[in-house]
């Protein structure tokens, strides 16, 4: 029971501040990948945005895509209205009027989630690289051609861009998710400069439209296209200078309910296309899925572990150590439930830390009880 016990807790440790530490090690040593930009490059670009009842932010995010730097000529914005049942519709219709050659609606007939809205719009692209992103999620005016500039390497199949959150009022939410959320971007940097990100995200990201795969709605395109692009012999990088702003969410049931919904499948990935571990192929690659995604998606299943077997030892025998480790895993426990209570930003973070877990567990209980759904409500205090 002892080995369990420090062996769950090596990995957590390892997860949390052993691989970051390993990263800038890495970064060190290694050489960097360059990617080969063509400037010449300028190819029809789609963008697409899955949207469901998004009448608040639609309109802005149509504006702001008209208003970025691209050639108007190549230039096309389809909405993915995913059953909308509020006035999206009839906002993107308007638009569509105005601009007949650049916006267009693409209406899907039944909610089935992000995904599957995205898989209907390509059908209707026609553009050579699609970019994907939401409809809360507001872009820098060069960031289409950021993104599209990364893709004229023939060696890139997939480029994600920077997601910025710019809260007008900070609460403890979205300062302990930006924070969280500042320390990924920079390990994705390591990750892209040295091979692949191992995951990317939704409000900002490009692929050809020859190399897009129609996958399964209930995952996501953020989990399971870097891997994907790797296997085939690609790479999937990150560009810091595609950026896009959005609002994280502003109360901890808002952030807590999308962690959840982010876990949604947080066993399957983990064996969805098993040939991403391969220390042979691309070990760099498989070294950092394993640390950053594999390790980091089990993170409550390593928690619960050490709980269960701290407990065990606790009642079997006294030791000083493990008495403690209880006491403070207990301690974050209750600090995790009791967030908005406390004023240190230090002690927050460890209590968002918490809260994360707790989604992770919530998001794996759905997977195996079959609640798990490939569409979700959306937080209103991010929009």
């Amino acid at each position: 029971m002892g080995n369990l016990f420090w062996i769950s807790v090596l990995l957590i440790f390892y997860t949390m501040v052993g691989y970051p530490i390993l990263l800038i090690l890495l970064n060190k040593i290694l050489p960097h990948k360059k990617i080969k930009i063509d400037e010449s490059f300028s190819p029809n670009v789609t963008v697409i945005i899955a949207a469901h009842n998004e009448e608040n932010v639609i309109e802005n995010k149509i504006i702001n895509l008209l208003n970025v730097d691209y050639e108007k000529n190549k230039y096309e914005i389809l909405v993915a209205s995913d059953f909308s049942t509020d006035n999206t519709n009839t906002i993107v219709e308007r638009y569509s009027k105005e601009f007949p050659e650049n916006i267009k609606l693409v209406k899907v007939a039944k909610r089935q989630g992000k995904t599957n809205a995205q898989n209907e719009a390509v059908t209707k692209a026609r553009g050579d690289i699609l970019v994907f992103t939401d409809a809360n999620a507001m872009f820098d005016k060069n960031s289409i051609k950021q993104l599209v500039s990364y893709l004229s390497d023939s060696e890139v199949a997939y480029v994600c861009g920077k997601l910025v959150y710019n809260n007008d009022d900070t609460s403890i939410a979205s300062e302990s998710e930006s924070s969280y959320w500042n320390l990924d971007l920079a390990q994705r940097k390591i990750e892209s400069d040295l091979s692949s990100i191992t995951a990317g995200n939704g409000s900002i990201y490009a692929v050809r439209k020859d190399d897009y795969i129609c996958i399964d709605p209930i995952y996501s395109h953020d989990s399971v296209f870097p891997p994907k692009y790797v296997i085939y012999g690609k790479r999937a990088v990150f560009n810091p200078n595609a950026i896009a702003y959005e609002k994280a969410g502003e109360s901890i049931g808002d952030e807590f309910s999308r962690k959840v919904r982010m876990s949604r499948k947080i066993i399957g990935i983990n064996f969805l296309d098993i040939s991403k571990y391969n220390f042979v192929k691309h070990p760099l690659f498989t070294l950092f899925y394993v640390s950053h995604r594999t390790f980091r998606n089990n993170l409550y299943l390593f928690h619960m572990i050490a709980y269960l077997s701290n407990l065990c030892l606790i009642l079997n025998q006294y030791n000083f150590i493990f008495i403690v480790a209880f006491i403070v895993q207990n301690v974050s426990i209750l600090s995790g439930l009791n967030i908005k209570k406390i004023k240190n930003k230090y002690f927050r973070f460890m209590a968002y830390y918490v809260i994360t877990i707790f989604a992770q567990f919530l998001g794996a209980k759905n997977e195996i009880t079959g609640k798990s759904k490939p569409f979700w409500q959306k937080a209103e205090s991010t929009r």
